[in-house]
């Protein structure tokens, strides 16, 4: 970035600073803080001794470059100082909390301005999170979210909060992401379309009353609609305000009264031409909110009878309300100094008091904990995970010789909780090992696995001897016992692994005898149920395949007469689904479900080949084919699984299972026919509740 000669001496400096320094992708590292400067200059308005600040911050940080006051004067020095000890703060230091964060930030910076180069850093990270390996990627994404994130909303940088709330939700929950995002782009000319027809009537009366103005279509974030989807449990077609029509009046000076005459002038008009919703006025042009927000917000019915969401501000509220108290000096007729000198005692009041509007701010996802060890390294672990957890997290020997922990630095057991926020210190003794107890001290695949794998190994020596023992016996009664006769046997009988069978067999605790009548008094039952698996396939072969005439009505076709439709491979729609028609040259329309993953592309590219379609009210068909991958951590689980399907209007097509003996984990892949998606998401809820089973995915 170039720009005034103290900004070029700034970057050359760093530059010849850094010349040895590159990302994680291998660019040059200059490349950070010229991008952070471009934020900062063009995005927030920071003047130029903050942008030289961006530069001499990462110089002195990364090389250890000497910034001088005689040099470079005492306020640039002053923020770099203020922005290479907010740099030195751990996420362990804060425990994840953001009031926690604002007061390391008081305490390291006497500028206010750090915080917000500061912001402008970790956005530019979060614009690049792609070149971050995967553990500093979740890392910086949790961070975001419970740290910087709510930082932004208080200081009123709302543009730069909103950007970070959807990267954080396109990476933490992309399906959930590509689902918004598609439909929003779905929608666009229909929200296009329904603004024009609503400004027609409006806009001869605004003319004749001489108020000049520029029209807004103003389209929620994806992140906020994701989380009013989440907290009024409803679908995307439920969230009431994704739309709004903004009016954003000119108005020059800062003449207060006239602005807020000319916004009841506007609303006036719009509440004569369409009938509105009195009980959803907001009106923050008379009272603004705290954070200086100022905007008069109504709903209104158009003549289809479709609510509108209309927001009316002037110029300047408009700038505050996209970019905080940081726009107001780059607005046209404020003095620069006057106005600074105000956005900073925001500022400053932001970080020294809580914001009491903080039902939209993101909170820890429930499922998870996050711990640090001492050296401050993020964890991310199950809720209700134990010291025993953490500890076969950090590696496998340390779980196994673990004897109790320092939490907090308090000496707590292995069997202790932990919470969001606790620094762990692992306590260890060679002479340690693991018992049959730890299965109920320990909740994570991982741990659970390896400690089952060290108490197979403490049981190999009375294995070897029962399994020769088994052998010989077997071989003079001249009977077989195969794999999955053995495996049976040992669910029968409560023998989780191979291991603990054979041991059993060693020490005497099971009589080899047992198992000469199991294998044959279960021969006739093993062969009823190989036959009954051969008529289940027979069954499934024996499905009529589907076929789409009549389950798809396509809407608003033109020119498309005699065309056929299929449904796509890519991503199999299952009557009920949210579905779209996507013309091809040579077959038909296929149809695709709007979170295929091929729904963004052909949406952005081809929107004059999507056509609208509905299914039918009833399918002509019971037969829909669907993937499913299920992840458990006991072989066990895939009988369990076929209980499950067997249960509702599906039948099994396919079914694989394979296991992995690294992290002691089994995947079943399948294919299975349901006559409509709310079955579909009967079996789904079923399996996902199975014991043993740890994930469902709908491929």
């Amino acid at each position: 970035m170039t720009g005034t000669p103290l900004i070029d001496k700034a970057r050359a400096a760093a530059e010849v600073a850094l010349k040895d320094y590159t990302r994680h992708d291998g660019t040059p590292f200059i490349g950070h803080p010229d991008a952070v400067a471009q934020i900062v200059a063009d995005e927030i308005g920071l003047p130029e001794e903050c942008i030289a600040a961006v530069y001499l911050h990462e110089a002195s940080r990364m090389a250890g470059m000497e910034v001088k006051e005689a040099e470079w004067g005492e306020a640039i020095c002053t923020l770099v100082e203020g922005l290479n000890k907010i740099s030195t703060i751990k996420p362990k230091d804060t425990r994840l909390e953001a009031e926690n964060y604002k007061k390391l930030i008081i305490q390291y910076s006497r500028d206010p301005r750090v915080t917000v180069l500061k912001l402008a850093d970790r956005l530019e990270v979060m614009r690049s999170l792609r070149i971050f390996p995967k553990a500093g990627r979740d890392q910086k994404i949790l961070e975001t979210l419970l740290l910087y994130i709510p930082l932004a909303h208080q200081l009123g940088l709302y543009n730069m909060k909103r950007e970070m709330e959807d990267i954080y939700l396109n990476y933490s929950e992309p399906e959930k992401f590509r689902l918004i995002t598609n439909k929003l782009k779905a929608g666009e000319k229909d929200r296009e379309k329904l603004m024009a027809e609503f400004i027609e009537p409006l806009g001869r009366k605004l003319s004749e009353a001489g108020i000049q103005y520029k029209l807004k279509m103003r389209t929620k974030a994806a992140y906020s609609i994701w989380q009013k989807m989440v907290k009024q449990n409803v679908p995307f077609e439920g969230v009431y305000d994704v739309f709004a029509i903004r009016f954003i009046i000119d108005c020059d000076g800062e003449d207060h009264k006239l602005e807020k005459d000319l916004c009841w002038q506007v609303y006036s008009f719009v509440t004569e031409e369409y009938e509105a919703d009195t009980k959803r006025l907001r009106d923050w042009v008379t009272n603004p909110k705290p954070n200086g927000y100022e905007s008069l917000h109504i709903t209104v019915k158009n003549r289809d009878g479709a609510y509108v969401e209309v927001q009316i501000r002037t110029k300047r509220m408009d700038d505050v309300a996209e970019n905080g108290f940081a726009s107001h000096w780059a607005y046209k007729g404020i003095k620069r100094e006057e106005t600074l000198s105000r956005w900073l005692t925001s500022v400053r009041y932001a970080l020294e008091h809580p914001d009491e509007n903080t039902e939209d701010l993101p909170q820890p996802p429930s499922k998870e904990i996050f711990v640090f060890t001492p050296t401050g390294e993020l964890r991310i672990l199950q809720a209700g995970s134990t010291v025993l957890d953490f500890a076969f997290g950090i590696h496998t020997n340390i779980g196994s010789h673990c004897v109790g922990a320092k939490v907090n630095g308090k000496a707590v057991s292995i069997r202790e909780k932990l919470n969001t926020g606790d620094v762990v210190e692992i306590l260890t003794s060679k002479n340690q090992r693991p018992n049959q107890d730890w299965m109920g001290w320990v909740v994570s695949p991982k741990a659970r696995s390896k400690v089952k794998q060290a108490l197979q190994m403490l049981e190999q020596n009375r294995a070897v001897d029962g399994r020769e023992l088994l052998e010989r016996r077997l071989k003079n009664w001249k009977l077989e016992f195969p794999d999955d006769m053995c495996s049976e046997f040992r669910k029968k009988n409560n023998y989780p692994s191979l291991i603990g069978f054979y041991a059993a067999i060693g020490d005497g605790t099971l009589d080899v005898n047992v198992v000469k009548d199991y294998i044959l008094g279960e021969a006739q039952r093993h062969a009823a149920s190989v036959e009954a698996a051969e008529a289940v396939q027979a069954q499934a072969k024996a499905a009529r395949h589907f076929e789409s005439k009549d389950d798809i009505l396509v809407l608003n076709a033109k020119n498309v007469k005699g065309l056929d439709y299929k449904m796509s491979k890519c991503c199999n729609p299952v009557f009920g689904d949210d579905v779209f028609g996507f013309v091809t040259r040579t077959d038909g329309i296929k149809i695709h479900r709007i979170t295929c993953p091929n729904a963004a592309r052909l949406l952005e590219m081809f929107p004059y080949r999507i056509q609208k379609v509905r299914w039918a009210d009833t399918p002509s068909t019971s037969s829909f084919q669907v993937s499913i991958k299920v992840l458990a951590d006991e072989e066990s689980a895939s009988g369990r699984i076929l209980e499950v399907i067997g249960q509702f209007k599906a039948s099994i097509r396919s079914f694989t299972v394979t296991d992995n003996p690294r992290n002691g984990t089994w995947e079943v892949t399948m294919k299975i026919s349901v006559p409509s998606n709310l079955e579909l998401d009967k079996v789904l809820s079923q399996l996902r509740t199975a014991k043993h089973v740890v994930k469902v995915v709908r491929q």
